[in-house]
């Protein structure tokens, strides 16, 4: 099990003046430029690119991953940023922003720069936010292109990109480090990336020492209602944490990245397990809802009408009760190791009946979050 850890987090002046040196001993993905001034670093992001920075960013344009940031920084962590990519916060985890807005509502105050998918990501407000760096998701870079980043580093902005969303525990360490290095919260961000590492290594070796056959798993994003097929996950996201929990993704050989599958594919593969991935879309009647402050008895009704789709009724996981539900938000972030571990232990309930995932992800709000995990965010129908 996960033990909680301490809120405590020094400053970088603190760790360099008390331990002389100490950041060998934290082995990060980063390397301290020999050029350049002693308030800068340089970086080498998820991207593999080397970028000088300020090292204690006190401006940001943060793109993605806004609750990571806040788990790593600390409790003051949004007082350093100027500018967010706001529709996938508000838009896409409408509850989780209100209930951060509620502890934090500077949030609602910040410049939005946009992003791709919904009218595009502004260079010229990213500019006038006057930030020291940007910190932003593999998704995002690939949308802004070479230009769009020329343009914002032309302007003095170096661009940081960091990856959540591939799911391998190398790039979610690394993305880790790295914010925790912008920030000079190395400290805070060691902690969090040891206690992800031994949870997901853990949840490796109980599936390994579980052993048989991999178990048929189909994932489907509930954001468009039962009568269409949302997205399935491949090798990214959902696909891959239900690699690591030792089941069989049904779309792993049919979709690179994500995208619906056939609906008589999926009819004929048999999952044995479903997992509807649920959130709070702003806009969206018939979504499967979870979120803060949504009952699991809501959540459930909005699951119902997916198990009655047509041939549903003769698959081996609505027939044994092993519908659920996953809360979309939890996916591509450091406490996801909780959902990790809910997945294995619906495929492997005796190598994981000591684990309590839920608890988990409690726990680590309680820990490193300024508002608490109360709401829907893992589900059985039945």
């Amino acid at each position: 099990m996960v033990s909680a850890l301490s809120k405590e987090s020094p400053s970088m002046f603190k760790i360099l003046k008390g331990l002389a040196g100490g950041l060998a001993a934290f082995a990060l993905t980063f390397s301290l430029s020999q050029n350049a001034s002693a308030d800068t670093i340089t970086v080498t992001d998820t991207e593999g690119r080397s970028v000088e920075v300020p090292h204690g960013a006190q401006r940001v344009l943060l793109g993605f991953y806004f609750e990571d940031f806040y788990a790593i920084v600390g409790e003051k962590a949004f007082d350093r940023v100027v500018a967010i990519s706001r529709e996938p916060w508000e838009g896409w985890r409408n509850s989780q922003f209100q209930a951060y807005a509620a502890v934090t509502p500077r949030i609602t105050e910040l410049i939005d720069v946009g992003y791709e998918e919904a009218g595009g990501f502004s260079v010229e407000k990213a500019v006038a936010a006057k930030p020291d760096v940007a910190i932003i998701a593999s998704w995002q870079y690939s949308g802004l292109g070479e230009e769009g980043v020329a343009k914002l580093e032309a302007a003095g902005i170096p661009v940081v990109v960091t990856d959540y969303n591939a799911q391998t525990l190398e790039k979610h360490l690394a993305s880790t480090r790295i914010i925790g290095q912008v920030m000079a919260s190395e400290e805070r961000a060691e902690k969090l990336a040891g206690e992800y590492e031994a949870a997901v290594l853990d949840v490796i070796q109980r599936v390994k020492t579980a052993g048989g056959a991999r178990v048929p798993v189909y994932v489907e994003l509930g954001n468009k209602g039962p009568e269409t097929y949302g997205n399935s996950y491949g090798n990214t996201m959902w696909g891959g944490v239900i690699k690591m929990a030792g089941g069989d993704n049904i779309a792993e050989d049919k979709i690179a990245n994500w995208g619906p599958l056939n609906p008589e594919y999926v009819l004929a593969r048999r999952p044995q397990a479903v997992l509807l991935a649920g959130s709070d879309w702003a806009g969206r009647a018939q979504v499967v809802l979870m979120g803060f402050g949504v009952d699991a008895d809501t959540t459930r009704e909005r699951m119902t009408p997916y198990a009655k789709r047509p041939g549903w009724g003769s698959l081996p996981a609505v027939q044994n009760g092993e519908v659920h539900a996953v809360y979309h938000g939890g996916a591509r972030t450091l406490y996801d190791y909780s959902f990790l571990q809910y997945i294995a232990k619906v495929l492997h309930p005796e190598a994981f009946a000591d684990v309590d995932p839920v608890a988990n992800q409690a726990r680590f709000y309680e820990t490193y979050l300024p508002i608490e995990a109360e709401g829907s965010f893992m589900v059985k129908l039945n």
